[in-house]
């Protein structure tokens, strides 16, 4: 699979929008900002959940979101998903109805940016996930993907205030989402994989948003062994990573990451003294992000 099979868009005018405040030293100044619009969720004729969202990939994001809920299971067979940008709703369409019913008297309010949900039984299929013991995590790879992540244009470079997931294997990155929750960006690869018959095995999710107990366990649902975030993490992230075997590195900014659970699928082949620091633009968006 080739590097980078979709990237983000900072030049699509439907993601940003150019805003005018005034700066510390009291001169007008216009900045981009991403845009924010509301996704209503339908599965077959009944509402879900309206997400707030920048809008791309919805049929992605739709999907991703009912698999990583549990309202889907893998290799439920869909219909259709069907995306109206007038009334800026998405349905997805299964042959047989659901039992989303019972799942939605189950839901709770997550840490999640933007209102991010989780449903009670999101554990159900967690203690039953099984993660790779193969899978290795080079440190050389792990320093390549940093780099080849934060060159690529993207919203993040570009405006802040939003979050971006890249699906990754050795030191390619393959897919590469962004969105205001990161929730909703982990959400929209979920859907590409589940679209493009991609398994999570063998592959490094990364990340630019905290690590939260949401983020670890859509990251084991998925079958992904090894999550890498440049921010930081929450004591759950860390305790339900370790009870699922998840490999989980955190602050990862140039040369610099620390290993929480999992550290045994690392393999130390670079030489962290020979790793250049981190560009301080980075570093203040990521400040920036992480607040």
């Amino acid at each position: 699979m080739k590097e980078f099979t979709i990237r983000p868009n900072p030049a699509d005018p439907r993601l940003t929008e150019r805003v005018v405040g005034t700066n510390e030293e009291g001169r007008e100044v216009a900045i981009s900002v991403p845009t924010e619009r509301p996704l209503t969720l339908y599965l077959n004729k009944r509402e879900i959940v309206t997400m707030m969202t920048i809008g791309d990939y919805p049929e992605y994001l739709a999907l991703g979101y009912l698999l990583n809920q549990n309202m889907l299971k893998a290799g439920d067979p869909v219909d259709g998903i069907d995306y109206d940008a007038d009334i800026e709703t998405v349905v997805v369409r299964t042959p047989t109805t659901t039992n989303f019913e019972t799942k939605l008297r189950k839901k709770t309010l997550t840490s999640g940016c933007a209102q991010g949900t989780a449903f009670g039984d999101m554990m159900e299929t967690f203690d039953a996930s099984r993660l790779s013991a193969e899978a290795r995590l080079k440190t050389s790879w792990l320093y390549t993907l940093s780099r080849k992540i934060n060159a690529v244009p993207s919203l993040y470079l570009e405006a802040g205030a939003i979050h971006g997931c890249v699906l990754c294997e050795e030191d390619r990155p393959l897919v590469y989402m962004e969105d205001v929750g990161r929730h909703n960006a982990i959400d929209k690869i979920a859907g590409w994989m589940a679209m493009n018959g991609v398994t999570g095995s063998g592959k490094i999710f990364y990340t630019t948003g905290r690590l939260t107990s949401e983020m670890v366990i859509k990251t084991v649902q998925m079958g992904v062994p090894i999550l890498i975030s440049r921010s930081g993490c929450t004591a759950w992230g860390v305790d339900l990573a370790r009870k699922a075997g998840l490999t989980m590195i955190g602050r990862a900014k140039g040369k610099r990451f620390i290993v929480l659970s999992g550290g045994e699928r690392l393999i130390y082949d670079a030489d962290a003294r020979t790793v250049a620091e981190e560009a301080k633009h980075l570093r203040r968006k990521g400040a920036e992000d992480a607040a």
